[in-house]
Parts: structure tokens; C-alpha cells; sequence
């Protein structure tokens, strides 16, 4: 298996795996939408997404958007999406894409990165604590949806 940042020669690949990751955050399948969002994300450099391929299939993606951190004066990236073919779960695609999305943070001298999941996804809750991430509990997190 092969782990490396994404490019527009990556877009099939990735816009499958992005459709795959909102069905199962119970979104409708829409390729056409995705194959659409993340050519923008890419040609518009808004985020950074790896990808991990096994021979020619792409098992596991994960993205991430930069934000900045004002009271540490340094960048931060939020891990937004993290999604593992069903195929390939269980074979450490997720701690490949996790430790990859690390390296970056450091390389560009980011303060953290954070991430948000579903109560219920146990699963991805004990892969990222097995990965040093900490629930936060100093904060409440609220959102306005427009």
C-alpha cells in the first residue's frame, strides 16, 4: 500500500471514497456532487487531502483544512474527513493516514490538529485515541447551521 498527497490525477479515486464516507454519515450518494467538491478543494489548494491505494484501488482518504489557533499565534489543521474502504478496515489504512496527516502538521509547523466524529463511531474513537488524540472536555464545541 502506498500513502501521498492527492492530485487532480487523484480525482476518481477520491471522489468515490469521499461519496462512500457521506453515505455513511447518511448523506444520499451523489458522485457527480463529490466528484464536483473535491475538484474545487484541489484546484482551489483549500485543503489537503491524502490518499491511500493498493495496487490501483483506493482504499483511504483523509482531509485536511487549515485554521489558525490566535491564542498560540500558529496554524492548526482540522481532520475533517477520514474514511476507510470497508474492503481495507482492519489492515492499519488508519493509522497510515492519521500518522501521514501528523507528519504534514509538523512539517508545516502547525500547533494540533482536531477532529470531530460521531458519538456512536466507537470504532474511529479508539483509533484516534490509540493515536494520542484526547477527547477534548475544556471546551464545548457549538456550531449554527445556515
Amino acid at each position: 500500500m502506498e500513502i501521498y498527497q492527492a492530485t487532480i490525477d487523484d480525482l476518481d479515486g477520491v471522489a468515490n471514497l469521499f461519496n462512500l464516507y457521506r453515505i455513511f454519515y447518511e448523506q444520499k450518494s451523489d458522485i457527480d456532487g463529490a466528484r464536483t467538491y473535491i475538484r474545487e478543494r484541489i484546484e482551489r489548494k483549500d485543503s489537503v487531502i491524502f490518499v491511500v491505494r493498493d495496487g490501483q484501488k483506493y482504499v483511504g482518504f483523509t482531509q485536511l483544512y487549515p485554521t489558525f489557533s490566535s491564542i498560540s499565534m500558529k496554524k492548526a489543521w482540522i481532520l475533517n474527513d477520514l474514511y476507510v474502504d470497508e474492503i481495507a478496515r482492519k489492515r492499519g489504512v488508519g493509522e497510515m493516514l492519521l500518522q501521514r496527516a501528523r507528519e504534514f502538521a509538523v512539517q508545516t509547523g502547525a500547533k494540533s490538529i482536531s477532529l470531530s466524529t460521531a458519538p456512536d463511531n466507537l470504532s474511529a474513537q479508539r483509533l484516534y485515541v490509540r493515536n494520542g488524540y484526547k477527547r477534548d472536555e475544556q471546551f464545548y464545541h457549538y456550531e449554527l447551521d445556515l
